[in-house]
C-alpha cells in the first residue's frame, strides 16, 4: 500500500485506537494536544480512531489545528445526529435508571440474539452502514494528499490472511474507512479491490510497526480507547465477546510495544478510567451528551501529562 512520505523530524507520530462511540475519548485527547501545539508527522489510526484520524488530516490541510478540531468536533456532531433517529437510546428514567448501559433495552438484547442465530450476510445482505452517509458528506479525498497532509495510515484486517493490511493518504475512500470499522457480527466483510476486509483492530489495535518504517519516529504517541484491563468476570455471551477481543488487542498491542527500539520516546494516554465501568453496548451509544463526556475525560487525560515531543523541563 501506499508508502510514500517519511516521518518527519520535530514533530509526533501518534497512533490511535479504535472503539466505536468510545472513540470519544480519543478524540477528546487529540483535541487538547493540538490546543497545546503539538505538531503530527505522522498518524495511524483503527475503526473509529481511522476515521477521527482523517478527520483530522483533512482539517490541518484546510485551516491547521484549528481547522482540525474543528473538522474532529464536525464528526462527532454529525454522529451525534445520526443516532438521535436510532431507536437504541434511553429517555431521562431510563438513563437515570442505568447509565450509558443500552443492554436492557428489548430491542438490543433482541438484536443480540439475531446476532447469534444469524450472519451479517442474513441479518444485512445490502451491507447497509448508517456511517456510509455521515463519511459520503465529510470525506474529501482531494485533502489527504495534499503537500500539507501529515502521513495518513488507515489499518484493516484482511480477512483471508488475517494480516494487517494498511491504506495511505491516497488511498484513503469511504470503503477504506468503512473497513478499517467493519465489526463482522454487524456487518458483511467490505470488500476492496476484491479482498475482504474486516475491523482493523483484530490485526493491530493500532499496529506500530508500520510506524518505525522508513526510520523509527523520536516521539510516539498511543492514544487507547478500550481498556486494558478490567475486573470480574464477564457473564453474557457479547460481554465474554468484547473481553476475548480487548485481551486479544491489547496482548499484539503489549508485544509491539516491548519491541520499540529504546530511541523511541513512548507517551500513553489510557482510557481506562473513563471506560472501565462501561459495558460493551455503550460503544454504539452516539448520544451527544454521552460522547461529551468522553471528549471531556480525554481533554483531561492529555492535560495531566506533559506534552509529547517537547523536552521535559529540568
Amino acid at each position: 500500500m501506499d508508502d510514500e512520505s517519511e516521518n518527519g523530524a520535530g514533530g509526533v507520530t501518534l497512533a490511535v485506537q479504535g472503539g466505536g462511540a468510545h472513540g470519544a475519548f480519543a478524540w477528546g485527547v487529540l483535541d487538547a494536544l493540538l490546543e497545546q501545539g503539538v505538531r503530527i508527522d505522522t498518524i495511524c489510526g483503527v475503526s473509529s480512531g481511522a476515521i477521527l484520524s482523517t478527520m483530522l488530516v483533512q482539517g490541518l490541510v484546510r485551516a491547521g489545528p484549528a481547522g482540525a478540531r474543528g473538522e474532529m468536533r464536525r464528526l462527532w456532531r454529525r454522529v451525534a445526529q445520526a443516532h438521535s433517529l436510532s431507536p437504541f437510546q434511553h429517555g431521562p428514567l431510563q438513563r437515570w435508571l442505568w447509565g450509558w448501559d443500552l443492554s436492557v433495552s428489548p430491542l438490543w438484547q433482541g438484536m443480540e440474539a439475531a446476532m447469534r442465530l444469524f450472519s451479517p450476510a442474513q441479518l444485512n445482505p445490502f451491507g447497509h452502514n448508517p456511517l456510509r452517509l455521515v463519511l459520503d458528506d465529510l470525506l474529501d479525498v482531494r485533502l489527504l494528499s495534499h503537500d500539507l497532509a501529515p502521513r495518513l495510515l488507515v489499518a484493516t484486517t484482511d480477512v483471508e490472511t488475517g494480516e494487517a493490511v494498511l491504506f495511505g493518504n491516497r488511498e484513503i475512500t469511504v470503503d477504506v474507512l468503512l473497513a478499517s470499522a467493519c465489526l463482522p457480527f454487524v456487518f458483511p466483510a467490505v470488500e476492496i479491490d476484491g479482498r475482504p476486509y474486516w475491523d482493523g483492530g483484530y490485526a493491530g489495535n493500532p499496529p506500530l510497526r508500520p510506524l518505525l518504517s522508513p526510520r523509527p519516529p523520536r516521539d510516539l504517541v498511543l492514544i487507547r480507547a478500550q481498556p486494558a484491563r478490567r475486573p470480574g468476570v464477564p457473564k453474557t455471551a457479547s460481554e465474554i465477546m468484547n473481553r476475548l477481543n480487548e485481551i486479544a488487542c491489547h496482548n499484539v498491542l503489549t508485544a509491539e510495544i516491548a519491541a520499540l527500539p529504546g530511541t523511541v520516546r513512548l507517551t500513553t494516554y489510557d482510557a481506562d478510567e473513563a471506560l472501565l465501568d462501561l459495558p460493551i453496548s455503550s460503544k454504539f451509544n452516539g448520544e451527544a451528551e454521552f460522547l461529551s463526556e468522553l471528549f471531556d475525560a480525554g481533554r483531561a487525560a492529555a492535560l495531566a501529562q506533559p506534552v509529547p515531543g517537547r523536552p521535559a523541563r529540568r
